[in-house]
This record gives structure tokens, C-alpha cells and sequence, in this order.
């Protein structure tokens, strides 16, 4: 059956990917962003699959913007099936190097932007008894990741709203809550975090630097032999989560997510060989 889906942060990458896909699929779609100015790159990949989209105006920041955007999907179709958080920022900066405004700007988009989003809809969706709201986490809400920690902090955040609202919304009002843990995108994304590095001092000539050259290495290694995904190919495992007639709170998006996460559960009380296993990963 059609579903009306709603998705955050339509201006790049898996936002693109999932809103033509959720098109492509015979949805019906708003593709919404902050500012409707950047939406050249959606209209030309929505016309290259052949398909249409609404797009409207969000700013996941402002509770007025979101409101007035669910309250349009609303009155034009008298429900709202599918919510998608996808808008989000990345940020890799040590918390000794961050400056206090840019924690607050990654906490407030990665967190408080899905907290607000789907707050708005919530009311539709317990009215109808039904409902899915997908969460784009990462496997940092995982597992801590160097230069990562406020980021992985606010998709930690976004792991425990998932699970807390599905323990009891779920068995009570029948709409799902799922949180997808890409292990890594080739997308403007990362792009983006460099250029915020840059715009926010750069890498700092200081004792951490040695350290995030090899970050930096080695999420390059990771792009460059592909074990970063493509946004389709995400986007695909987010369509397959959305069809899902019992949704699952998590989903990994590779075999590479898959496997890094047992980090996480692994029996290491001390968590010394985590930590081993972590900087193998990332810093190696």
C-alpha cells in the first residue's frame, strides 16, 4: 500500500537517495530542508528516475518550521505513515578542541532536531494507531569512535529515544520506531566535516594532531576501498525497514556495520580489548 513519508535533510546524499527511492516505490513523498534554495540536486535526481516529489521547508532547529511542515502533510492527506530523521551533521573534533557553540549546534540538529520531528508527528500517529518512524543513526550511536564524541554523544542519544519510545508506544499504540546504523557513507557528508574542521580552526597544531592525521588516513582507506556504502545503498536498507511488516528497533546497513558493532557485546568486562579493537579500526 502507498505510504505518505515525510523525510528530513532531502538536500544530499541518503536524504536524496531515500526520497527518490521511497518515490520509485509508489509513495507518496516530501522531501523537506532547511533552506529550499538547495534543492537543485533533488529535482535533478527525482527527474532522472522519472518521479515526483513535494518539498517543503524544515529547519529540524525550529519548532515552528516543523509544525508548519507536518500540519501541510496533514491537511493535504490526513496522515503522515512514515516519518524519516535523516537530517543531520557530522563534526570530528576532539572536546578539549570543540568550541562550546559548535557542541551545542551538533546536539541540537543530530538530537534535539529527531526528538522535535517526531514529537510533532506523534499526535497523528497515535490518533491512527499506526505509524514508523525511522531514526538515521549511525554505528556510532554504537560503539565511541576518535574525534567522534560529540557526535557519537548526540547518536548515542538518538539509540536511547528509539528504544525507549518502542518499548512502550509500540505495544500500546502500534506505530514503530527503528534506528538504521550505517557503517559509513561516501556522500557529501564527509566532505562536510572537513569543511567544518576547516572552517573551525582546521587541524590544530597541537599533541592531538599526529592522531587525527591518522583518523583522517584512515577514513580515506575506508572510502577509497569501498567500505563505505554508497547513499543508495542505504537507502535501499531503509526502504527494506519500511516495508518490514514488523519493523526491527535496529538495522545495520553492511557487513561491515554488522561486525564492528559486536564491539559492543563483546565479553570484555574491562573493555581494554574494545578499546584495541576500536583503534585497530580507525586509527591503524
Amino acid at each position: 500500500m502507498s505510504k505518505i513519508v515525510l523525510i528530513t535533510g532531502t538536500s544530499t546524499g541518503l536524504g536524496i537517495a531515500t526520497a527518490v527511492q521511497a518515490a520509485q516505490a509508489g509513495n507518496t513523498v516530501y522531501a523537506t530542508m532547511r533552506n529550499t534554495g538547495k534543492r537543485t540536486a533533488l529535482d535533478a535526481a527525482a527527474e532522472a528516475a522519472g518521479v515526483s516529489l513535494r518539498v517543503l521547508q524544515l529547519d529540524v532547529q525550529d519548532m515552528s518550521s516543523i509544525n508548519a511542515a507536518v500540519e501541510t502533510v496533514i491537511a493535504e492527506q490526513g496522515r503522515i505513515d512514515v516519518l524519516i530523521n535523516n537530517a543531520g551533521m557530522g563534526y570530528a573534533r576532539s572536546l578539549e578542541q570543540a568550541a562550546e557553540a559548535d557542541v551545542q549546534k551538533i546536539l541540537d540538529v543530530n538530537y534535539m532536531g529527531v526528538a522535535r520531528c517526531t514529537k510533532a508527528v506523534m499526535p497523528f500517529m497515535r490518533k491512527a494507531r499506526a505509524g514508523h518512524v525511522i531514526n538515521i543513526s549511525s554505528v556510532g550511536g554504537l560503539v565511541g569512535q576518535p574525534f567522534n564524541e560529540i557526535y557519537c554523544g548526540a547518536k548515542f542519544a538518538v539509540e536511547g529515544l528509539t528504544e525507549s519510545m518502542a518499548s512502550y508506544i509500540t505495544p500500546s499504540f502500534g506505530i514503530h520506531f527503528t534506528a538504521v546504523e550505517p557503517g559509513g557513507i561516501t556522500s557529501e557528508f564527509a566532505n562536510t566535516v572537513m569543511e567544518q574542521m576547516a572552517q573551525t580552526g582546521g587541524m590544530l597544531e597541537d599533541e592531538y594532531l599526529p592522531i587525527l592525521q591518522k583518523y583522517v588516513a584512515g577514513a580515506q582507506n575506508r572510502q577509497d576501498t569501498g567500505i563505505y556504502q554508497t547513499a543508495d545503498e542505504v537507502a535501499a536498507v531503509v526502504m527494506q525497514v519500511m516495508d518490514a511488516q514488523q519493523p526491527p528497533i535496529r538495522a545495520r546497513t553492511s557487513e561491515w556495520a554488522e561486525t564492528f558493532t559486536k564491539l559492543k557485546t563483546s565479553l570484555d568486562p574491562d573493555g581494554l580489548k574494545q578499546q584495541a579493537q576500536v583503534v585497530d579500526q580507525f586509527l591503524k
